[in-house]
């Protein structure tokens, strides 16, 4: 694909989220090819940052050890016992740092990663923790070269600090429901449109337009450069917004993919597509309800893994239909998760009763007291 050295116009206003550089501490340790990998990990602990030197395959194999020793140190089986060991090795792997000077890596045999140029036009020289960049670098893959999603035609380009779907049971099921859905297709909105498959598939099936809003501004600057001024780009009008952002006019199909597990610590930028605070469903359902057309359909997607791995016991669509009394339940279906990767690591013996479900509502017509 072309890439665009330029945010497209109209949203140049928008602050993209990214890395934050790092200072650099007097205490600093160097980590060189010969430096003892157990001395290094011991000075992560006591708090030193460890700045990368010498070829860039120094820091993948600390990295690297760094997760052999917290796997040895930390149980890491159930659910909340790996989100444990995520946030563990979240807290010491980015105090390894590695420099960037004149937008490339100043290591040896370093990937060539253009976010750097795009993310930090102003800033030429600057320090980034080294999981970051290895973020980074992914990242720059996947928009280079496409994701491709089973239910679009083209592939996806997600740009940096976009969500965009590695499983696809619940874009199935969806699909599925829009392959016989027969109502009107003038305008649907998808709330927190993220890399913009639930959009492209309501586009794809012939919805006239589709409003998308997101909190992301990443999203937003990716999905406007990704559709230029192609056709696509009338069909899908963006929004930078909580919500349903400045969209107010009522429409036949709302869509949501909320996040699926309740908070528990204070959320990072991409954290918010997999951590719903207390606020997000009771503020959606409220403001659904005034801009759903009569006879319109509300879809939820979501998935009973919050409550299977025992983060909570409240499903937040059954908690609405029970005590809302804002909608009715029109159907659910629901789809079985396809088992974990071979290939994976972690224990995900839960996937085996993980289900995907999608939640069709409309407006409940009884009067309340």
């Amino acid at each position: 694909m072309a890439v665009p050295n330029q945010i497209p116009e109209g949203i140049k206003d928008l602050i993209l989220h990214k890395p934050i550089c790092v200072e650099i501490g007097k205490d600093i340790r160097l980590l060189k090819a010969n430096t003892d990998f157990e001395l290094a990990i011991a000075s992560l602990e006591n708090g030193h940052q460890i700045m990368i030197t010498g070829n860039y395959s120094n820091g993948l194999g600390l990295l690297k050890e760094l997760q052999e020793h917290l796997s040895k140190k930390l149980p890491n089986k159930t659910f909340l016992e790996q989100r444990a060991y995520r946030n563990a090795f979240r807290t010491l792997s980015n105090l390894i740092l590695i420099e960037i000077k004149n937008h490339q890596l100043h290591a040896k045999k370093a990937p060539i990663i253009g976010w750097f140029e795009k993310l930090y036009p102003n800033t030429k020289n600057f320090v980034l923790p080294f999981p970051q960049v290895q973020g980074l670098n992914s990242a720059w893959q996947w928009y280079l070269n496409g994701v491709t999603v089973p239910v679009l035609r083209n592939k996806l380009h997600p740009y940096y600090g976009t969500y965009f779907p590695t499983r696809f049971d619940h874009l199935i099921l969806f699909d599925n429901w829009l392959k016989r859905y027969e109502g009107p297709k003038k305008t649907a909105i998808d709330i927190g449109v993220g890399s913009g498959v639930l959009a492209f598939q309501m586009i794809k099936h012939g919805f006239q337009k589709v409003f998308g809003t997101d909190t992301n501004p990443n999203a937003i600057v990716g999905l406007k450069e990704f559709m230029g001024t192609t056709k696509l780009s009338r069909k899908l009008e963006l929004d930078f917004g909580h919500l349903f952002g400045r969209f107010e006019k009522q429409t036949e199909l709302i869509v949501f993919n909320p996040p699926w597990i309740p908070e528990s610590h204070e959320l990072e930028s991409i954290d918010q597509a997999i951590y719903y605070d207390q606020n997000l469903f009771p503020d959606f359902f409220k403001n659904a309800k005034e801009r759903l057309l009569p006879d319109g359909k509300l879809l939820v997607i979501f998935s009973n893994l919050a409550q299977i791995t025992h983060v909570t016991e409240i499903h937040p669509i059954a908690e609405e239909l029970a005590n809302g009394k804002r909608f009715k339940l029109e159907k659910c279906l629901k789809r079985a998760v396809k088992a974990a990767s071979d290939k994976t690591k972690r224990d995900q013996n839960w996937r085996e009763n993980e289900a995907v479900e999608l939640w069709v509502l409309t407006h409940n017509d009884l009067k309340t007291l």
